[in-house]
This record gives structure tokens, sequence and C-alpha cells, in this order.
């Protein structure tokens, strides 16, 4: 699974930083920081994938996780979120900086940072 991981993750930095060189303007654009909610900055974006990283200030929320498709999220700054389902069951996320995980598609759920630091997330998911 880990040899998977790696090869997966491998595979996307060529990806990002190709669309990155092809549309600098696209790295540079800045989501407007909303009070109480992730900031999401696109970094890019094909008819295959979208990569963007997601700032969770403590306290803030992130209404809009994509649950029906594959992606790969990538711990730049880590903390502690909790995801509350529809049906008000909760659960806690501990991220460490660097971990990578690949989440399958999954029911809604919205996710807070519950700690007391900054969770900086690159995330990439599969259209």
């Amino acid at each position: 699974m880990k040899h998977l991981i790696r090869l997966f993750a491998s595979l996307l930095v060529p990806v990002f930083m190709l669309g990155v060189g092809m549309n600098p303007a696209a790295a540079q654009d800045k989501a407007k920081a909303e009070k109480g909610k992730a900031t999401m900055t696109v970094l890019a974006e094909n008819d295959k994938a979208r990569a963007f990283e997601i700032r969770f200030k403590p306290g803030d929320e992130n209404a809009s996780v994509p649950s029906s498709n594959f992606r790969v999220a990538r711990a730049l700054q880590g903390g502690t979120q909790q995801r509350t389902y529809p049906d008000g069951k909760t659960e806690k996320i501990e991220w460490k900086t660097g971990d990578v995980t690949i989440v399958a598609p999954s029911g809604a759920y919205t996710t807070k940072n519950i700690g007391k630091s900054d969770i900086v997330l690159y995330v990439v998911v599969l259209k």
C-alpha cells in the first residue's frame, strides 16, 4: 500500500508542476478568507483532476468536502480535525505534517479544525 501511495504521489508532483507552469496566474489566485471558513486555493485544474491547498485556522470549518470522488491529501502542516456526518456521528482526525492519505468516496461530512494551530492540506481530487 505504501508503494502505491508513493507511486501515486510521485506521479502527481510532475502533473502539478506542469499545470502550474502552464498557468502561473492560477497558482497566484488566493481565495477570499471568510471568517470561520477554511480557505481553499486552487493550484491547478483540468478535466481529469483538481489540485488545491486548503487552510484551516483554529475553529474554521469546511462544509464542501468533495465526497463522491477519490482524492489524495498531504498534510503540509498537521493538526486536529473533527469530521461531522449528517447523522450527527463525529470522528477525530489527527494529521501529522507529511502524512499522505488516499480517501475513497464516502458519504457527505463537514470538517472543523478543533486544534490550536493552523492545518494546511494539499489535496488532489480525481474527477
